[in-house]
């Protein structure tokens, strides 16, 4: 993946995503309440650290069951480095980590498994959380619908990749060369995540995937309870899982917008005051998807420049 594209991507998502805040803040004056929430955002982001850690354990556990032994370290900054690019379509920015991976024998295809079987669970989880309180019926088959359509085009292709193969084979006599590596790598990174379907790392996947998420809905809770907004134990859990599930349909980058505002939704159907649900928001997509592409920024600079500095001739 060319960094610069995708720095680029995520200059303008960005760009637009704080556009956005300011035409919220200009009706709702957000901007202005911000400010008492330092208190309790290092404690939001602290849960975050802990779910990108429990995540980082997960992946790094599927390539070492695939018989790719890295480095915890430098494991652990190839992983975060994807979170800078977590505000991208589908969150494919994420595949960053190939260009960091290479160089410790880690083919882009391992990569793309890994990534999409991750996806997979993530989306299980979330799912499982959100259903703590789903009380519509309508709104749990959107749910469920949308998550099992995900998994069985991912599992179709999986276990029948020969479309892909057609396919490529069709635009190489077009001469796409560029679209051919990049549905031939699609194949491979699809058939490769049928080696993670064990018991063993299926359970693995399940629970740390739960925990991870978990972590992540308590931090929306204990940000409700900082505000002074009382929720329905289960529902103050669901809510935040509910409203990524439905970030992740729309196919916004990173879920930007569509989340927030689903957000806004749910707590209205508790009687929010609309400026405290915005507020709620706000905060916790600071606290998860900001401080991820925060990390994501840090890690990418530190990996950069250990190779810049590995790959300076010697005087």
């Amino acid at each position: 993946m060319k960094l610069r594209r995708a720095l680029l991507s995520f200059a303008l998502i960005t760009a637009v995503y704080l556009l956005a805040l300011v035409w919220v803040d200009s009706r709702k004056q957000v901007f202005s309440q911000i400010g008492p929430l330092a208190s309790i955002l290092p404690a939001l982001a602290g849960l975050s650290l802990l779910s990108y850690l429990l995540r980082y354990a997960r992946w790094h556990w599927l390539l070492a069951r695939a018989g790719h032994r890295i480095g915890v370290v430098r494991g652990a900054l190839a992983y975060l480095a994807g979170f800078a690019f977590t505000a991208t379509p589908g969150k494919v920015g994420e595949l960053v980590r190939m260009r960091y991976l290479a160089p410790q024998g880690v083919p882009a295809s391992r990569v793309l498994s890994a990534f999409v079987y991750e996806r997979s669970f993530d989306l299980l989880a979330v799912l499982m959380l959100a259903c703590l309180a789903i009380s519509r019926y309508d709104i749990f088959v959107v749910a469920l619908s949308f998550v099992a359509l995900f998994l069985t085009f991912i599992v179709g292709l999986a276990w029948r990749p020969r479309p892909l193969t057609r396919l490529a084979a069709h635009l190489r006599l077009r001469r796409l060369s560029r679209t051919v590596r990049w549905l031939r790598l699609l194949r491979d990174g699809l058939t490769g995540c049928r080696q993670w379907l064990t018991p063993v790392d299926v359970l693995v996947a399940m629970s740390s995937g739960l925990a991870a998420w978990g972590a992540t809905a308590g931090a929306f809770v204990l940000l409700l309870q900082y505000l002074g907004v009382v929720l329905p134990l289960p529902a103050a859990w669901a809510t935040y899982p509910l409203a990524l599930l439905a970030g992740a349909a729309s196919m916004a980058p990173g879920g930007i917008g569509s989340t927030e505002v689903t957000l806004v939704a749910l707590l209205s159907f508790f009687d929010v005051p609309q400026t405290t649900a915005t507020l709620a928001a706000v905060g916790i997509r600071l606290a998860s998807l900001w401080f991820s592409v925060l990390c994501g920024l840090v890690c990418v600079a530190a990996l950069e420049l250990f190779f810049s500095v590995t790959r300076r001739p010697r005087q």
